[in-house]
């Protein structure tokens, strides 16, 4: 599991090598990549790639001040597809109406005990 600082530098790296293969990329271009309020410095970027290539998730053919030739692993790829949102489905109508049936059916349930309930309470309370 990475944060998500280090996901917002892998999907950069991933857009910018889609087939996996090595790419030149400056640290630079990947800050000015990030949102707003995700921006840090050159050393933060360094540290996240070289946890990254620890991880085994990006390689990192050389390095040479602020500029990294590198390439995204087929693990960094999964991690990134794995963490796409789900669709949430909604229900279909058909299951609506389901729904609202069986709620219907044991308001009808409730009230028919009810009012049986009430009909043997009052025989028992007539006996007395």
């Amino acid at each position: 599991m990475i944060d998500t600082k280090s996901k917002l530098v892998l999907s950069i790296l991933a857009k910018e090598g889609k087939d996996g293969s090595y790419k030149i990329v400056e640290v630079s271009d990947i800050i000015m990549s990030l949102p707003k309020h995700y921006r840090m410095d050159s050393e933060a970027v360094k540290h996240i790639l070289t946890h990254l290539e620890r991880q085994d998730i990006i390689s990192v053919k050389y390095d040479d001040d602020d500029v990294f030739c590198l390439a995204v692993l087929p693990y960094g790829f999964e991690i990134l597809e794995n963490e796409k949102p789900k669709k949430i489905s909604r229900p279909k109508a058909k299951e609506k109406n389901l729904n609202t049936a069986t709620i219907i059916l044991s308001f009808i349930s409730a009230l028919f005990g009810t009012a049986v309930g009430i009909v043997i309470c009052y025989f028992v309370l007539k006996m007395f």
